[in-house]
């Protein structure tokens, strides 16, 4: 299944017969978007507060961690999610947070996801205004595979044996500055990505092959296993989606750069090279 939906074809499936459920996962780093959520959104959405819902407190593990499965499980299905309904995602356009939310449904178990290209910024139809009614109680439970989530130990040996993509800005990657984390750098062996040459101006992907382009010439040679860090396991989790879309499998290092920096025994590299 497709990883990305346009707004004209979400428009046409919530005018069908069996609608997707729809997820508003608009988010910032100063605070919650859900007054902005009130003020508009696709009819029937419901929305997901990426910082109480999809991670859990900050600390050791990184600046946003897993949540709790089993809170994350509720949350769904208040939501309306059922394994046997689609689900779309979507957020203010930049995609981060809708890719979290999107990455994590996958990860446990959920077969039909995908996040609207280019969030609601490119959506024509009509918004509705506050809360929406409670849909009916969904029956998703979290069933988390064992291939999609790599720790640190795991994202170091990926670094060596495979190829580990550190979806920063490149002067983050490079140890130029570093406007979050105490340390500047990256993983040692990872390959600089930045996930924001992902996308066209307009926030949406760009065609999946000038993606599968970019990714094999970065060393995603359809043999190699892959895998994606960022600063906290959000913009990583747009790369893995960007990686969806060219037709590759990728793994997401959740605790990222905020977890492997706050280890004084973990190596730092700067500089261009991987190292």
């Amino acid at each position: 299944m497709n990883a990305i939906i346009s707004a004209t074809e979400l428009a046409s499936d919530l005018a069908g017969e069996n609608p997707p459920v729809v997820l508003d996962v608009r988010w910032r780093h100063q605070g919650s978007m859900r007054s902005a959520y009130e003020e508009g959104h696709i009819p029937s959405a419901v929305f997901v507060d990426l910082d109480a819902d999809l991670a859990g407190p900050a600390g050791a593990r990184g600046r946003h961690p897993l949540p709790d499965l089993d809170r994350f499980g509720a949350v769904m299905r208040a939501a309306g999610v059922s394994a046997d309904r689609d689900v779309v995602v979507y957020d203010g356009g930049q995609n981060w947070a809708a890719a979290r939310l999107w990455w994590m449904l996958r990860w446990t178990g959920h077969a039909s996801v995908r996040v609207l290209d280019g969030g609601i910024a490119l959506w024509a139809g009509p918004l509705e205004r506050g809360p929406v009614q409670a849909p009916a109680e969904g029956s998703f439970e979290p069933a988390p595979n064992g291939t999609d989530l790599l720790d640190a130990d795991s994202a170091a040996a990926l670094a060596r044996s495979g190829l580990l993509l550190d979806a920063r800005a490149a002067e983050r990657y490079r140890g130029e500055v570093e406007p979050i984390d105490k340390v500047a750098g990256h993983i040692p062996g990872a390959v600089s990505a930045p996930t924001t040459e992902n996308v066209e101006e307009d926030g949406r992907f760009k065609p999946a092959a000038e993606l599968a382009d970019r990714f094999t010439s970065l060393g995603a040679d359809g043999g190699t296993a892959v895998g994606v860090y960022c600063g906290s396991g959000v913009s990583g989790a747009h790369e893995v989606l960007a990686l969806a879309v060219a037709g590759i499998p990728a793994a997401l290092y959740v605790g990222s750069w905020s977890e492997w920096s706050a280890d004084a025994a973990r190596p730092v590299a700067t500089g261009a090279d991987p190292q």
